[in-house]
């Protein structure tokens, strides 16, 4: 099922019905049987009427206390893009190094008040000459380190900036705007389909100018190693959200422009839709 923060409550939907609950958004999703509990809402309440007019007219980003976390390298694709965008500054070598290595790459992506949500606006540097969206699917951790639910992340990014040194990686991720994630949590008890693929469009003055998909099976990391280690020595009050990596790249021969549309789908979640502003 899909759960939606709208400010006028969390709104469950369950085949095809829509139900409404008054918790505040950190209690009801830091909780370990989040899928027992939806499904306990479900059956124990009535649907509503007003629910599709709720997640149109009133959503919010979906996080409220969470941290935004990230993964790089966990696609093919991935290590091959920033070896190749690191290759003049010498750099080219550390990416092959972490695509193989037991530990992953983590970085603190946002907090909340410097991510958006669905079809809010998000951002390029004004100190950039080359940005792309990194569309990745997102997992929503209990602060038990207990994965259970799953969203969708743009992870925006200054590949000019961090091409030109690998230290320079905060500056290329963390700014205003440089996170989006929703629209809604997929609530499951099942793990994540390995057959769903993850479809990027971008949208230019009302022509499409770049496409591509992957399928979630081309990550070489199990999320369960990447959540243990992301919780070593590290607690998260209210959990956290951790993006896994993204497997589609454009090459050097595109950049974002301002007010280009950027629309993210995975497959049993939706799509996330951001405009560059």
């Amino acid at each position: 099922m899909k759960v939606y923060r709208t400010s006028k409550g969390i709104v469950l939907q369950s085949e095809g019905k829509y139900y409404l609950s008054d918790a505040s958004w950190d209690d009801f999703i830091n909780d370990d049987s989040l899928f027992q509990k939806c499904k306990s809402i479900v059956s124990q309440n009535q649907p509503i009427e007003n629910g599709p007019e709720l997640i149109s007219d009133h959503l919010l980003k979906p996080i409220e206390n969470q941290e935004i976390w990230a993964t790089g390298v966990t696609y093919y694709n991935s290590k091959m893009g920033r070896q190749e965008e690191a290759k003049e500054a010498g750099g080219g070598d550390f990416y092959e190094r972490v695509y193989n290595a037991e530990r992953p790459e983590l970085f603190f992506k946002s907090t909340a008040a410097r991510a958006v949500g669905h079809l809010d606006k998000v951002a390029i540097r004004d100190d950039s000459t080359w940005d792309v969206p990194e569309p990745e699917l997102t997992l929503c951790i209990t602060s038990n380190e207990k994965i259970v639910g799953y969203t969708i992340g743009n992870d925006m990014s200054s590949r000019s900036i961090e091409g030109e040194n690998p230290l320079y990686l905060p500056q290329a991720k963390n700014y205003d705007r440089s996170a989006a994630i929703g629209p809604c949590i997929l609530v499951t008890d099942e793990p994540f389909p390995q057959d769903s693929k993850i479809y990027l469009d971008i949208v230019r003055n009302g022509n499409k100018v770049f496409s591509g998909e992957i399928g979630v099976d081309q990550i070489v990391r199990k999320f369960e190693d990447i959540v243990q280690y992301l919780y070593k020595h590290t607690t998260y009050p209210s959990g956290c959200f951790l993006m896994t990596g993204t497997g589609i790249v454009p090459d050097a021969s595109f950049t974002l422009a301002q007010n280009d549309e950027i629309n993210i789908t995975i497959d049993n979640i939706g799509t996330l839709t951001n405009t560059i502003g």
